[in-house]
């Protein structure tokens, strides 16, 4: 039997990057999914790549998880194609960077929007069919909501994930008397396809934490999405405000520490 065998599953954001890789990887664990994206085209050849693999998926129209209308339309659709939801992975998000003393208004409003109003409002259009499923939610936040950066002017985005861990935590509260587990992922330098263009590029400063991450190499999206599938399954099911944090130890460590001088092993030797 497979972990996620006939689950319901609504993920945002699955054009690309760790969106994609979530649809395909539940899919392959037996969920039922439900992608949704701006990026319409692109969620659609994520659902062919789903279908090449046996899996499961439906893409409705365009997601914009910034409008409550739109959200509740894809909610919707997922109901009325297979009778409700089990889990909900809200990973859709668009950050505009800035330092506190140059960022406009509207770039950290936007940011705010993208990454924390469509988490809200994407719970809240699905919650009655978590109630009813006693099913759960997965938050997606970030190590930049844990420490400030020297390198990545990024006020916005630290703001708005570190709400997002917050808000995870009280829904997490507010769902558990039904049954309902509500959970965080927060990924650390991650090689999707947005990263590689910027802060994995070689002129990029960031560059040299990616270097000095303790299990010595930057993420992936299947990093993250091996997170997300454990605390969506029935493994998981004592698991709830849970903050799980993927970055390969970066978070752990001292800032600008060298590594020690000592040489890494393989396992086994």
């Amino acid at each position: 039997m497979k972990r996620l065998d006939g689950k319901v599953a609504l993920i945002s954001g699955a054009a690309r990057g760790q969106g994609r890789a979530a649809a395909l990887r539940f899919a392959a664990e037996g969920a039922l999914v439900v992608g949704g994206d701006l990026l319409h085209e692109e969620a659609l050849e994520t659902q062919r790549l789903v279908a090449r693999e046996g899996g499961t998926i439906l893409t409705p129209g365009p997601l914009d998880v910034t409008d409550e209308d739109s959200v509740r339309s894809w909610t919707e659709e997922a109901v009325d194609a297979f009778g409700g939801v089990d889990i909900v992975c809200v990973n859709a998000d668009a950050v505009r960077c800035g330092a506190t003393g140059s960022q406009s208004c509207e770039d950290f409003a936007s940011t705010t929007r993208a990454e924390l109003d469509s988490v809200r409002l994407t719970v809240r259009a699905v919650w009655p069919h978590l109630l009813r499923s006693r099913g759960c939610v997965l938050t997606i936040g970030s190590t930049a909501a844990l420490t400030g950066s020297l390198t990545s002017p990024r006020t916005a985005h630290a703001a708005s994930k570190g709400a997002v861990i917050a808000l995870t935590r009280q829904l997490a509260a507010e769902g558990a008397p039904y049954g309902v587990r509500v959970n965080c992922v927060s990924p650390g330098t991650t090689g999707t396809d947005g990263s590689r263009a910027d802060p994995l590029a070689d002129d990029h400063p960031m560059r040299g934490i990616a270097r000095r991450i303790p299990l010595g190499r930057a993420g992936s999206p299947d990093d993250v999405v091996n997170a997300a599938v454990f605390l969506a399954s029935d493994e998981a099911a004592y698991v709830t405000g849970a903050h799980l944090v993927v970055d390969g130890g970066w978070s752990t460590v001292l800032p600008g520490a060298h590594p020690l001088n000592v040489s890494r092993k393989e396992p086994g030797t």
